[in-house]
This record gives structure tokens, C-alpha cells and sequence, in this order.
């Protein structure tokens, strides 16, 4: 496992920290595999009663790698669904036990729609979530086209997705994305409270409970219909356009995409 992602158990939480500060938690396909390995744990460790998200650093996550994108977009849209992220993804579609968030900072891409798949989620006051997709020329992923909806509603969330300009951690709470807006430095401490909380409650009830809200087969099939999307976007001509933009810190010009 990279020691970009860490692990900690204690009390039946299963602590899981994004530890690349240096690059705002910018999510590398190794993290993901390791992503995928500790949210697989979480489900089939008896030990294990809740699992929780947090990060060091300034930045919850800044999203996936942009260099992880121009490798696999060059490689061809077919590599896509292979790829580690889809481990992790069919892990968090599957998990039916308790997930908690702990967010301040950026949350960017899957830094917001890995929050969906959270059944707790603690964000800064300041916190700033986006899901700029489509500014990278890309789909929406995680199940996050219909689960983002369900939550916000289909205006807010296509803002969303197609300005992805971002809200910060108070609206993210009105508009039900998180169950508290606490100041940054309050963030950690409330969600490891309500983890222990989670963790006292009787497991067999939570896992049935959380089994009745969500229909993993359901979820895992979108995240493949959205995989397609995804991935034929990221070997098309505007992604690469939008992508060379990212690195040459300029805005895409999208004038002649058709």
C-alpha cells in the first residue's frame, strides 16, 4: 500500500488518510488501488465498523492526478474501466457499512462525489467543493450523475457539473451534501465523534439499514455506463485540449469541437 494513503484502526473506525499534501491530495491510480484495498477491508473485516475519510494537509483532495488522465487517455478509453479507480469505485459501491467525511479545503472531482457515497459527511465552513467535469472536458463518475441530483436537485446540480465553479461548506450543508459545517479546525474532531458514535451502534442494524437506501448493483451499473462516458471523453481531442490547457495554466479553447 502507497504511504500516500494511511490506515489507522481504533475503536472500529478504520481511519483512511489522504497523505500527499505537497500536491493537495491529487489522487494517483496507486492510491486508488490502495483506496480500493482499505474499502474492501471495511467491508469484510468484523473489526471494522465504520470507515472514515480525512486528509493532511490544506486540501481535502484536489482530484484525480491530471498526469494519471493524459497516461490513460493516450492509452484509450477501453482502459479505463481497469483501471484502479474502478476498484475503488465498486468498493464504495458495495460497502454497507457506516462512511464518515472529514473535508477542509479543496474538494475537487472526486474529492466531492466520493462524499455521495458517505452516509456522514463533516466539511469546513470555508471548505470549497467542486466538480468541474466538464471544464476537463470529461463525465461526471461515481454514480455521481444520479446520486448528486438526488441530493441537490437536477438545476444545482448541473451548475455543478457544467460551470464547476465551486460551494463552500455552508451551502454544501444547506443543500445537503454534509450534516455539519464546523470551523477547519473543529472538522477532524467532530467527524472522529460521530464515527465513535456510528461505531457503538448495534452493526448488524447499520448494515441492514444502509443495505435499504442504496442498491449497490444499481450503482455499480451506472458507474459503468458513466466508465464509457468517461473514458471516451478522455481520448477525445477536447480533453487532451483541456488538459494541455491544465498544464499550460491557460483557459481550453473548445471553439472547434463539434
Amino acid at each position: 500500500m502507497t504511504d500516500q494513503i494511511q490506515t489507522e484502526l481504533a475503536g472500529g473506525v478504520l481511519t483512511v488518510t489522504l497523505a500527499r499534501p505537497e500536491k493537495k491530495n491529487a489522487i494517483t491510480q496507486a492510491m486508488y488501488a490502495a483506496l480500493a484495498e482499505a474499502t474492501q477491508r471495511a467491508r469484510t473485516d468484523d473489526a471494522v465498523r465504520v470507515l472514515m475519510f480525512r486528509s493532511e494537509g490544506d486540501s481535502f483532495s484536489a482530484g484525480n492526478d491530471i498526469a494519471d488522465f493524459i497516461a490513460i487517455g493516450s492509452q484509450g478509453g477501453g482502459q479505463v474501466i481497469d483501471a484502479p479507480v474502478f476498484h475503488f469505485l465498486r468498493a464504495l459501491a458495495d460497502l454497507d457499512k457506516p462512511a464518515v467525511a472529514a473535508v477542509r479545503g479543496r474538494a475537487v472531482g472526486i474529492g466531492l462525489t466520493l462524499l455521495l457515497h458517505c452516509d456522514m459527511v463533516v466539511v469546513a465552513e470555508d471548505a470549497l467543493l467542486s466538480a468541474p467535469f466538464i471544464n476537463l472536458a470529461l463525465a461526471p463518475e461515481a454514480a455521481s450523475s444520479m446520486l448528486l441530483p438526488a441530493v441537490v436537485g437536477h438545476q444545482r446540480a448541473f451548475e455543478i457539473f457544467a460551470l464547476g465553479e465551486p460551494i463552500d461548506g455552508r451551502t454544501a450543508m444547506a443543500w445537503g451534501l454534509a450534516n455539519r459545517a464546523v470551523p477547519a479546525d473543529q472538522v477532524d474532531a467532530v467527524a472522529a465523534d460521530l464515527a465513535g458514535r456510528l461505531a457503538a451502534r448495534a452493526p448488524n442494524s447499520i448494515r441492514k439499514t444502509k443495505r435499504l437506501m442504496r442498491d449497490a448493483e444499481h450503482l455499480w451499473a451506472l458507474m459503468l455506463r458513466e466508465g464509457e462516458a468517461f473514458g471516451s471523453q478522455m481520448s477525445s481531442p477536447e480533453a487532451m485540449e483541456a488538459f494541455m490547457a491544465f498544464s499550460q495554466k491557460r483557459a481550453p479553447d473548445f471553439s472547434k469541437a463539434g
